[in-house]
C-alpha cells in the first residue's frame, strides 16, 4: 500500500509499515462546535451512551486492577467480555432510528468510550518514551486482535453515522452561521475521517491477524462506502484510491479483498 506523509501524534506505529491510529480528541470538540443549538437528546442514543460509558469505566477499573498485580488483562473472561460487548454494542447501534443532526449531542461520547477502551488494551504495557513500544503493541494486537477488530468495526460504522449527522447539521445552518471557522473545522474533520479509514484498512491488513477480523473490518468499510464516497474531500478521495491501488497484493483473504474493492469502486464512481 502506498503511504502518504506521517500524520500527527494521533498515530502510533504498530510496525514499521503500519501505524495504529485513534481518532484525535479534537474531532469530538469540532463536532460539538458544528452542532446546531442542542435539541433534546434522542432517548435511545442517550441511554445506550450512558450504558457504554458505565461499562467503559468498569473496564478501566478492571485494567487498573490487573496492572497493580503485574498481570495482563484477560478479555475473554465472561464478565470482561460482557463489558466490551456493551461498549461495542452493534445491536443497540443498529437498532437506533435513522441518523439526525441531534446525534452530535450524544454520539461522540459513545465514540470516545470505544476509543478510550481500545487504547487501554491495545497500548497495554507499553513502555513510556519518545518512540512507540513496538514489542508491546505487536503482542497486544496479536493477543487482543478479536477485540480490536470489534472496536474498529463499531468505530467505522459510528464515524459514518457521525458524518451523516454532520452533513445534516451543516445543511440546517443559516448562511451567516457558516463562518470561516466552522467551514475549516468541517473540512478538517472530513480529512481526518479519510485518514482514519485508510489506517483502519492498514492496521488490520498488515497486523497479520485472523482472516475473520480482516473480513469484519472490510465489511464495515464496504457497508459505509456510500457515506465515505460522498464525505471525503476530493483530494483525499483521490489519495485513498491511489493508496489502495495495490490492494490485490496486500489482502490474502478473498472476501475482504472483494469488500475493499467494492469500497474503492464507490470512491471512483464519484464525479
Amino acid at each position: 500500500m502506498r503511504r502518504g506523509p506521517r500524520q500527527t501524534t494521533a498515530i502510533v506505529a504498530v510496525s514499521g509499515a503500519c501505524p495504529l491510529r485513534f481518532p484525535m480528541p479534537i474531532v469530538r470538540i469540532l463536532l460539538i462546535l458544528l452542532a446546531l443549538a442542542s435539541p433534546a437528546l434522542a432517548q435511545d442514543g442517550a441511554r445506550d451512551v450512558a450504558a457504554a460509558k458505565e461499562a467503559a469505566q468498569a473496564f478501566r477499573v478492571y485494567v487498573d486492577g490487573v496492572t497493580k498485580k503485574d498481570e495482563r488483562p484477560d478479555l475473554t473472561r465472561p464478565e470482561v467480555a460482557a463489558l466490551l460487548g456493551r461498549i461495542f454494542d452493534l445491536d443497540a447501534f443498529n437498532a437506533l432510528p435513522p441518523a439526525q443532526a441531534s446525534d452530535l449531542d450524544w454520539l461522540p461520547h459513545w465514540m470516545d468510550a470505544v476509543n478510550a477502551t481500545s487504547k487501554l488494551f491495545t497500548l497495554y504495557g507499553s513502555k513510556p518514551g519518545p518512540q512507540p513500544d513496538f514489542a508491546a503493541l505487536q503482542r497486544n494486537m496479536t493477543e487482543y486482535g478479536d477485540q480490536y477488530a470489534a472496536a474498529m468495526n463499531f468505530m467505522i460504522r459510528g464515524q459514518a453515522r457521525m458524518a451523516v449527522s454532520m452533513k445534516m447539521s451543516r445543511a440546517g445552518l443559516a448562511p451567516e452561521q457558516l463562518t470561516r471557522v466552522r467551514e475549516q473545522a468541517y473540512a478538517g474533520i472530513r480529512k481526518n475521517m479519510a485518514e482514519y479509514i485508510l489506517e483502519a484498512i492498514c492496521s488490520v491488513i498488515e497486523s497479520g491477524g485472523k482472516p475473520a477480523n480482516t473480513r469484519l473490518v472490510a465489511a464495515a468499510i464496504r457497508d459505509t462506502r456510500e457515506v465515505w464516497a460522498d464525505f471525503f474531500l476530493p483530494q483525499d478521495r483521490a489519495r485513498v484510491i491511489e493508496q489502495l491501488a495495490d490492494l490485490p497484493k496486500l489482502v490474502p483473504d478473498e472476501m475482504a479483498r472483494t469488500d475493499l474493492a467494492v469500497f474503492t469502486t464507490a470512491l471512483q464512481a464519484v464525479k
